[in-house]
């Protein structure tokens, strides 16, 4: 029997070609598009899930109630681990993580510069990273060892054993190398090259012991048995015992398992947004554009229920039973469904390297794995059962008495349900439309709000090698050479923030202020080099005023936050040093362009620095520029290639979410409209088919064919308008929410909906069009003749 029916099923598949075209590219278009959202949601979930304790192991975080307002942040102090490992028993380790700036790994002709974590030597205890040689418990335990991940190992010694090699790191230190780690997996927060123990910092005096200096992240692990709910009492009242400048600050331990997904926090409680709600959005829009395909499915099904009802009507006199049909169109259901997952596995080949970069993600199909192949087993009979679910009950349920007698259509009871199904189709698709119009506003608007500083022509390189020691010189023989018309040097790129403070002091200040304030450190000419506009005073300048190695700028909302009405010439306090104000900068974006700008104080030259910053002579090629700069770095830091970077580039990257979150709105909302259509198209042709007679007493009585063409267009844009109806407080109140995590954000205009009603009628009306001029132009004596 089951053979007979595989035989019916493929005779009926090869005789309706392109209904079985139809059905199985809708099938597989949606199949494809949720295999590709599934796969990034298994990256998604899985992130960090990988860890032997991972269930023991928390972040520390901090807890602060400023004016009845929790603020909770994950930085640490570099001396909070160890504290905590000895003052709690519940704890088996802790260990800080500090995250490094590139560095140049040089082995006898090779030099790569790749980026790596700081750790405690206990790092490895608590994140099991598989080790192909050495010991975890060991392998960090020196200052000047290290350990490398397997691709990085291959690129610096080859097939040769890194074990026990030394590798000089930045021209300063030669370190052993201890352990090789095998490689990571993607999908976890730390992306490294090499792991330095925090004793290399010990014995070269560069460990931070200071309490008021958060940096680092911390992480712990309890023994076995041992209850968050026993520390969490006693963690919370740590920095009363060690930090007397912050005592009131609480310490509380976040499960890691949490981070990823969950690690967001308002007013002191987490919320329920973060990444999670990214994943559920994804998860839902995954789950509609397959339920779309299926509709597809269901209306091309039975909108061929005449051609099927005679055989089920023979079916049943010969004595089938109604589960016997059932289980025939299902099988049939399925069998159009598995063809349309081998197709889909070649549309996902195809497309997945470009999706994977659309998301940032490197997503893969593991065809070696029989998890994949089971789970892959899984949803083509879940899809074939789903979309043939309603047309094996419609189609078996026919009475052989009113099929042979030609009346078993009950075309009033039939349309309603397929109503329902593509109104649900747009509805959703119109939502994609709003939501893609919306955020590509929030873009542009984000996009042409004023930085603050001139992008154009302005680079920065990071401190590599002995360039800070040469700097002067740099400095001196790039102007000199025409090919920038400033230099200057700064602790941070001017498109990030990378340090911040509430510590700092100045006079009037209320001891319970807790206002975060910007740090960024600053050489003389660095209002001349970024362009920002001075409102008052003057910009740094070591060469005229010796004592602006003392000297700070602040921008308008710093001014605003201290309460200077003359700021110039006031004197604050940080870093353990006096600084006297010369000037007032305009408000600039350091961090986000979604976000209102920020308080920054701009440091002297008695600060820190990482970065130099240059803007480039407009009246030169910038090639000519940059091969001219390449030159002076390469004379004054030999070994070491020019890696420079774009203020212009790097600032569009902050529009990366944004942009990603647009394209795949339109991306799902292309696709939803067009598996849509293929369901107003199977539709169209069950409206037209079931209306044969109808049309042709029209066409007998002098109807025309735009009229029989306006008579069967007119139900579709009905459909079309109620689901606008039902779109548009959908579409409005998801985007509205949305927005709502944006201070600088649009409000919602009226003609958005306007755009996306208008889209998917026009879209409708072409669809259908084709349906039913092709009626209207049908020959009205065979139609009567057939009826």
């Amino acid at each position: 029997m089951i053979r007979n029916y595989l035989i019916i099923a493929w005779r009926n598949l090869i005789r309706k070609k392109s209904f079985s075209i139809i059905n199985i590219a809708g099938l597989s278009i949606g199949m494809a598009a949720a295999t590709l959202i599934l796969l990034w949601i298994r990256y998604e979930v899985t992130y960090d899930q990988f860890y032997k304790n991972e269930d023991r192991v928390y972040q520390v975080y901090n807890r602060y109630d400023q004016d009845g307002k929790i603020n909770c942040w994950p930085s640490t102090p570099a001396p909070m681990a160890k504290a905590i490992e000895l003052d709690y028993p519940e704890v088996a380790y802790s260990v800080r993580v500090d995250f490094q700036s590139p560095v140049q790994f040089v082995y006898k002709e090779k030099k790569i510069s790749v980026i790596g974590n700081i750790v405690d030597s206990n790092f490895l205890q608590i994140f099991n990273f598989p080790l192909l040689k050495g010991n975890p418990a060991t392998v960090l335990n020196s200052p000047y060892s290290m350990v490398l991940t397997e691709a990085f190992a291959r690129r610096l010694f080859g097939d040769e054993d890194p074990i026990g090699k030394t590798v000089r790191v930045d021209n300063r230190d030669n370190f052993s190398i201890s352990g090789v780690l095998k490689d990571r997996p993607k999908n976890t927060r730390f992306q490294f090259e090499f792991l330095l123990p925090t004793a290399y910092l010990r014995v070269n005096g560069d460990d931070q012991q200071n309490w008021g200096n958060n940096y680092a992240a911390t992480y712990v692990m309890l023994k076995p048995g041992a209850a968050l709910s026993s520390i969490e009492p006693k963690i919370k009242n740590l920095r009363k015992k060690y930090d007397k400048n912050d005592p009131k600050i609480e310490t509380f331990l976040y499960p890691f398992s949490r981070l990823y997904l969950h690690g967001v926090f308002e007013n002191g409680k987490e919320t329920n947004g973060g990444r999670i709600e990214i994943v559920r959005l994804f998860s839902i829009i995954a789950g509609f554009i397959l339920l779309i395909a299926c509709i597809n499915f269901m209306n091309l099904s039975t909108a061929r229920s005449e051609k099927r009802a005679k055989e089920v009507g023979i079916r049943k006199v010969i004595g089938a039973q109604r589960g016997s049909l059932v289980g025939q169109f299902l099988g049939e259901s399925v069998l159009f469904t598995l063809i349309a997952g081998i197709l889909s596995l070649f549309i996902v080949e195809l497309f997945l390297p470009s999706f994977s970069k659309l998301v940032d993600k490197e997503l893969q199909l593991d065809y070696a794995s029989i998890n994949f192949w089971l789970a892959a087993f899984a949803f083509v009979l879940f899809t074939g059962i789903l979309a043939g679910s309603y047309p094996a009950l419609y189609l078996s349920s026919f009475r052989p008495a009113s099929v042979m007698k030609g009346a078993f259509k009950a075309a009033n009871a039939l349309i309603s349900p397929r109503k329902i199904l593509v109104i649900g189709q747009f509805t959703f698709a119109i939502v994609l439309i709003i939501a893609t119009i919306i955020v590509r506003q929030q873009i542009e608007k984000a996009q042409s709000r004023q930085a603050g500083y001139s992008r154009d022509h302005l680079i920065y390189h990071f401190m590599e090698g002995i360039v800070e020691k040469n700097y002067m010189m740099i400095k001196h023989d790039v102007l000199a050479s025409g090919a920038a018309v400033a230099v200057t040097k700064t602790s941070a790129p001017v498109t990030e923030g990378w340090s911040n403070t509430w510590d700092i002091q100045w006079q009037g200040k209320d001891p319970q202020d807790k206002t975060v304030i910007n740090r960024f450190i600053a050489d003389d000419g660095i209002v001349k080099t970024m362009g920002f506009q001075l409102l008052q005073g003057r910009d740094l300048n070591l060469q005229e005023f010796v004592t602006d190695s003392n000297a700070a700028l602040l921008n308008e909302s710093a001014v605003r936050v201290m309460g200077f009405k003359d700021p110039i010439g006031q004197t604050v306090r940080d870093i353990g040093q006096e600084w006297h104000i010369v000037g007032v900068i305009k408000d600039f974006i350091l961090n986000s362009p979604f976000k209102p700008t920020e308080p920054i104080f701009i440091a002297g030259a008695k600060g820190w620095f990482n970065v130099i910053h240059m803007k480039l002579n407009d009246k030169n090629p910038t090639e000519k520029n940059i091969a001219t700069i390449g030159k002076i770095f390469k004379q004054y830091n030999p070994g070491y290639e020019m890696n420079y970077h774009f203020a212009d580039s790097e600032y569009e990257k902050k529009f990366n979410d944004e942009k990603r979150t647009a394209t795949l709105a339109s991306l799902f909302a292309l696709l939803t409209i067009s598996i849509s259509c293929l369901g107003l198209f199977g539709l169209s042709s069950y409206m037209a088919e079931n209306r044969t007679k109808e049309i042709g007493v029209r066409k007998v009585m002098g109807a025309s064919v735009a009229e029989i063409a306006r008579l069967l267009s007119k139900d579709f844009l009905m459909l079309v308008l109620m689901a606008f109806v039902i779109a548009a407080p959908l579409g409005y109140w998801a985007m509205h929410s949305w927005l709502q995590s944006y201070p600088y954000r649009i409000s919602i205009e009226w003609w958005v909906f306007a755009i996306a009603g208008a889209g998917a009628l026009l879209i409708a009306l072409f669809t259908v069009s084709f349906q039913a001029i092709k009626a209207g132009m049908s020959n009205p004596v065979k139609a009567l003749r057939n009826e």
